[in-house]
């Protein structure tokens, strides 16, 4: 067998096989005696046809096992003498079809297209620069934080002696009827609870129900606004019916230490709940400035190799993504197939970013085999006790889930990445500076 490796480009190479005559004959004799003895020819006793009688009758059914057997092992061949390492499977072209036609008096020439990972120069990686912006926790923080906490504790009490007011909780059952799309579906759902001046509540519902007290019963039309948050009831009229079951206040506890008290057994005052907010918020925002730092040695890290991208992998790259979009718009009620939506736009961008990522990931990749990173089998064992600890599962749920998703390789190769990246910020000029507002229109 002769072969030759031809670039293409840096991602893709082409392999020009040759099979000899020989071998090419040798499978041909050995697949039309297998042939022979199996089949039934009329005037030959059963497994005894001459092969020449075989090859006549058989021709198109012996070419094609001829090509099956001899194709796919000489190209397999031609790519380990060459040392490739194919994304996929490699697209395969015949040349010759001369050699088809004399099976076994002529060499076959075909040729394989393989799709590789390029290879990656490494430029100066060491000694990047990037800028820690570390927020200050503020008292106004810690006030968001402790008013959230107090929101969560509330209590919803009965309201007996007056009708509904703004911030009161209406619970109703729904039924309303389509005036624009009479063939629709009606709503029809029960307890449902409302806020009355809350996010989202429409002007009409706000305006029906003040006053109103258990067992009221009102009608009314609701005209949606084309932008309103449910895709399903926008730039809709409905006509309700409601019927009111109960009216309730929401009551807040008082922010004192019997109330700290009643969020954890570790909380004995007030002043211990500020001050582990302020702890958790330091971390939190510094987490934050650490995640943004590494972010921007990443970018400068790209934007310094510049390669050419396997186009397969960057297609399989952008339609994950894309099919990540399209499972977030329908889980928040958004239909995929609006055709108001500019897919053709939103791809391009999504291949941008998928570039992007795939350039970073392969750098990160380059970086471990050149400082010799490497995981041991226990990081491998942390990292799946901590996700299966984080979500909630048995070890053996995540492991069965990551089987599926390319087994410990992945959680492997994941964290190579992570020791990458963690070695180029010990490595970078890392400058801590204070959180600074950008404001508008500045660079």
């Amino acid at each position: 067998m002769k072969t030759e490796l031809k670039e293409l480009s840096p991602t893709r190479k082409q392999i020009d096989i040759q099979i000899d005559a020989a071998a090419v004959r040798a499978a041909y004799d050995q697949i039309s005696d297998r042939y022979a003895k199996a089949a039934n020819v009329p005037g030959f006793r059963p497994g005894h046809a001459p092969r020449a009688v075989v090859r006549t009758r058989f021709k198109d059914q012996i070419r094609t096992e001829v090509l099956r057997e001899l194709l796919p092992e000489a190209a397999q061949n031609a790519i380990e003498e060459h040392k490739l390492a194919p994304l996929g499977e490699p697209e395969l072209n015949l040349e010759n079809t001369d050699g088809l036609s004399r099976l076994g008096n002529d060499p076959i020439s075909f040729h394989i297209i393989v799709d590789v990972l390029p290879e990656i120069k490494l430029n100066e990686y060491k000694g990047l620069s990037a800028t820690r912006r570390t927020r200050s926790v503020k008292d106004e923080d810690m006030d968001r934080v402790i008013e959230s906490l107090r929101e969560n504790s509330a209590t919803l009490e009965p309201v007996e002696d007056r009708g509904a007011q703004l911030g009161d909780t209406v619970t109703a059952n729904f039924h309303g009827q389509f005036l624009s799309e009479p063939e629709a579906e009606p709503i029809n759902v029960e307890d449902v609870d409302v806020v009355l001046g809350g996010d989202g509540v429409v002007r009409e519902i706000n305006e029906n129900l003040i006053g109103a007290k258990p067992d009221d019963e009102k009608t009314f039309t609701v005209d949606y606004p084309a932008d309103f948050t449910s895709k399903g009831l926008a730039g809709k009229q409905v006509e309700y019916r409601i019927k009111v079951n109960a009216l309730r206040i929401k009551e807040l506890p008082d922010i004192d230490d019997e109330w700290a008290r009643s969020l954890g057994d570790e909380i004995e005052s007030l002043a211990q709940l500020r001050e582990k907010i302020r702890l958790d918020l330091d971390q939190q925002v510094k987490n934050e400035a650490d995640v943004k730092m590494r972010s921007e040695l990443v970018r400068k890290l790209v934007e310094a190799h510049q390669f050419e991208l396997p186009e397969r992998l960057l297609e399989h790259q952008t339609e994950h993504r894309l099919e990540s979009v399209v499972r977030d718009m329908m889980g928040h009620g958004v239909d995929p197939r609006d055709p108001k939506l500019d897919w053709e736009k939103a791809r391009d961008s999504l291949k941008e970013q998928a570039g992007y990522d795939l350039r970073g990931s392969l750098l990160l990749e380059r970086i471990a085999d050149e400082e010799k990173i490497e995981v041991s089998k226990q990081e491998i064992d942390d990292e799946i006790n901590a996700v299966a600890e984080a979500s909630r599962q048995s070890v053996e749920q995540v492991r069965a889930i990551l089987t599926k998703q390319g087994g410990e390789r992945s959680i492997a190769g994941r964290l190579r990445n992570r020791k990458a990246l963690d070695f180029l910020v010990a490595n970078a000029n890392v400058t801590d500076e204070e959180w600074k507002e950008e404001k508008e229109g500045s660079e």
